[in-house]
């Protein structure tokens, strides 16, 4: 056991494509990637925004599938998604009958003009908060310090809203023809079992399908297609296995129900789309790491780094970022500051944006997904000295104790203050572009 959790710790993170046969290396990146997925789930408390997501979404489904409704009655196709809903909700019809009960007063409370003002705003801050919820738990995952701008905000999940209903009115039309085919194909009996067969596969595909969608357009950042087909799959397919065994656990339940009678569908309910979250965001991390397992080699279990090390890396990026500004080339991107420094693209990614909140550094990134933001120095290269980024890193902060600090105006304190001022002055004559 103990050579075992070494391996898993150390070893597996030093065997190279050359050391084994492809099929093994390929064994090998499939448990790398699964144990930084594991490791970044519980490191960066997935659980808990799956139960914010739960929080989110109960406040404001209604509002959402109101919209979604609304949009397909316009187009004339509201009862394929009623159907497409309750099928969704299989395994909880009350559930299923509650919420578009609520749908269709909401939708009449708005159409008479009663439910405004206010009323409408909280339902609208809902939506909103369950939008930024979801993208700030996908940005997360993925390390993306800056979300959508207002209007790509704006006209990105307006567009999402528009698409879902078609979407689900064409997957609905497919389902309907599959079954129609089926029927009308008894005496074609492999043709016949093929329909039959590619009718129980749809569910699973179209689940696939949606967690695929979400996984390619919630982070705001470029997400590899090849990258998000395995995860979406297994999304999908738990998805539809959680559905499985929801419906046929509710003999074990019924003891549950009968305590708590109809109000057993709430909690039941809550239960089921927080495991369903948790899936989601799993799925993310395997994303994540399926795309940059590359950046992970030699960091399994790297700690957090000592303030004198976070110095000396800060100083290694701002010289490279610093130097090539001063040539004119090209500003850096964290991919390549990490290709050329060699440091984890995770503690890249932290100290570029100490360095920014610091006034050491700006970034400059246009509002299209999937551009790569790129770093500059702050101010003229002239000025960027170690003295200087050493005494902005740290300053970060505000100093709010209420302390007299008289004391440290005299006596052994006035030496130490004065071999720190030494210190910083004498680092304030080397150039970070010299270094």
């Amino acid at each position: 056991m103990h050579k075992v959790i070494q391996f898993l710790k150390i070893g597996i993170w030093r065997i190279t494509r050359g050391d084994v046969s492809s099929l093994r290396y390929l064994g090998v990146e499939i448990l790398k990637k699964v144990l930084l997925a594991v490791r970044f789930f519980t490191a960066k408390r997935v659980m808990t925004k799956a139960s914010a997501l739960t929080y989110s979404t109960l406040l404001a489904i209604v509002p959402i599938l109101a919209v979604v409704f609304a949009i397909a009655r316009g187009f004339g196709y509201n009862k394929y998604i009623e159907v497409w809903f309750r099928d969704s909700l299989s395994s909880q019809p009350q559930v299923a009958e509650t919420i578009i009960g609520f749908v269709n007063s909401y939708l009449v409370h708005t159409k008479s003009g009663i439910f405004l003002g206010i009323g409408l705003l909280f339902m609208l801050y809902t939506v909103l908060m369950l939008v930024s919820n979801i993208e700030d738990a996908f940005n997360e995952i993925w390390m993306v310090k800056k979300g959508r701008s207002m209007f790509r905000t704006f006209t990105d999940y307006l567009a999402m809203f528009f698409v879902a209903p078609i979407l689900i009115v064409l997957s609905s039309g497919i389902s309907i023809f599959l079954a129609t085919a089926a029927k009308e194909l008894p005496d074609f009996m492999m043709l016949g079992t093929a329909v039959r067969y590619l009718i129980d596969l749809s569910p699973y595909v179209l689940m696939s399908g949606m967690f695929i969608a979400l996984y390619i357009f919630m982070p705001n950042t470029r997400v590899k297609f090849s990258s998000v087909i395995v995860p979406g799959i297994l999304a999908g397919i738990a998805m539809q296995g959680l559905q499985f065994v929801y419906i046929h656990s509710q003999i074990f339940l019924s003891s549950y129900n009968a305590i708590y009678g109809s109000f057993a569908a709430l909690p039941l309910f809550m239960l089921w789309m927080q495991i369903s979250w948790t899936i989601c965001l799993f799925g993310a991390e395997l994303c994540y790491t399926n795309q940059n397992l590359d950046y992970y080699d030699y960091d399994a279990h790297s700690g957090e780094i000592s303030h004198r090390y976070r110095i000396l890396l800060c100083a290694l990026l701002m010289s490279r970022i610093s130097k090539r500004f001063s040539t004119g080339g090209k500003p850096y991107s964290l991919l390549e500051l990490r290709a050329e420094t060699s440091i984890p693209i995770r503690f890249v990614n932290e100290l570029v944006y100490e360095l920014i909140d610091a006034g050491m550094l700006l970034e400059i990134t246009n509002d299209e997904k999937g551009e790569e933001s790129r770093f500059i120095p702050a101010m003229d290269t002239q000025a960027l000295t170690l003295g200087t980024m050493v005494d902005r890193l740290e300053s970060r902060g505000q100093w709010k104790i209420d302390l007299d600090i008289n004391e440290l105006l005299r006596g052994d304190w006035a030496k130490a203050l004065e071999i720190r001022s030494n210190y910083l002055k004498d680092a304030r004559g080397i150039l970070l572009q010299d270094l």
